[in-house]
């Protein structure tokens, strides 16, 4: 019985009260008749990225998983699952682009979600043309749209049909350097939690030697730094090691730049959930990804960890050299 039938009962009689238990009563019939929408995760991007170890790990993670489902019947997917009573909650959609009119029905459903007001996620698998083709060589398989070329120029016209939507990913991952197991970690770390968070950050030291991270959101350069590795001493640590930190964040600027770029990350991060956007990787590069980046990446991280955003932290190139 509500409170509110409780308060009735004690000012007019107990008939009053009984009427209002009956309304009470309807109103959550009426509350459990209504479908409660199922979270909905796209997965695509490059052929051979890793889509299907991203949807297995999903799929690991408790999630009803579809693996090319035609874009249109993504809106009906999620109506069924809507009509399930709550045994399915969770979607997870496989989708790959091999045409225009493909494409085509992936923004009219995408649209249609949105007119539903259906919280969705596009996870996009993105790695380099290099790892793209040994991965085709290896197991001897010709990339779906190549024809009668060669893997790159499939590799290339899946490229420039997918550019679109890997603009709209909320979550880029780059799989050009990473195994199966580190994938499966990166899915982990993305989607094991019990809750939704509403921002996720994914902190990720680099080198700019050996190229700019293709999932990175934002970049910092940490270059106008002076170089530990100049410093025979600090030359075999890392950024982990305290007296690399130590001698980084003793240089000028080196403080001031984690304290305002943490508030302009402050000011992204309240746009981003504005927009919905719950991922972003910000890459923090020096010279080889060792000392002065890490340094900062483990400060940064820290410090995004205290304002409540969820934080990945990652070291790609450290070790590298």
């Amino acid at each position: 019985m509500t409170q509110h039938a409780h308060e009735h009962r004690n000012d007019r009689g107990r008939a009053d009260g009984a009427e209002d238990v009956s309304t009470g009563s309807t109103n959550e019939k009426a509350e459990a008749a209504t479908p409660a929408i199922p979270e909905l995760v796209i997965i695509s991007g490059m052929s051979g990225a890793g889509r299907s170890t991203a949807a297995k790990c999903l799929e690991d993670l408790g999630w009803f998983v579809v693996d090319n489902l035609p874009p249109a019947l993504i809106p009906t997917m999620v109506e069924l699952g809507a009509r399930s009573q709550g045994n399915v909650a969770r979607i997870a959609v496989v989708v790959d682009v091999r045409g225009r009119r493909f494409f085509d029905n992936l923004r009219e459903s995408l649209a249609d979600l949105e007119a539903k007001h259906v919280t969705r996620r596009i996870v996009f698998l993105e790695s380099s043309d290099d790892a793209l083709v040994r991965r085709f060589e290896s197991v001897r398989r010709p990339h779906p749209l190549q024809g009668d070329g060669r893997i790159v120029h499939g590799i290339a016209a899946e490229r420039d049909l997918l550019r679109e939507l890997r603009g709209d990913a909320d979550l880029v991952i780059d799989t050009s350097s990473l195994n199966v197991h580190e994938l499966r970690a990166k899915m982990d770390a993305q989607f094991a939690g019990d809750e939704e968070p509403e921002l996720r950050a994914t902190v990720m030291s680099f080198g700019f030697k050996y190229g700019l991270p293709v999932d990175a959101d934002l970049v910092v350069d940490c270059r106008f730094l002076p170089n530990p590795h100049w410093v025979p001493e600090l030359r075999p640590f890392t950024g982990l090691n305290e007296e690399v930190s130590d001698y980084v964040f003793d240089q000028p600027g080196a403080k001031e730049f984690l304290n305002q770029y943490t508030e302009l990350l402050q000011l992204i991060a309240t746009g981003y959930r504005r927009e919905g956007k719950r991922y972003v990787t910000i890459a923090v590069g020096c010279t080889g990804g060792k000392h002065r980046s890490v340094a900062m990446s483990e400060k940064l991280a820290a410090r995004l960890a205290t304002e409540g955003i969820e934080t990945v932290l990652v070291h790609r190139d450290m070790g590298r050299e």
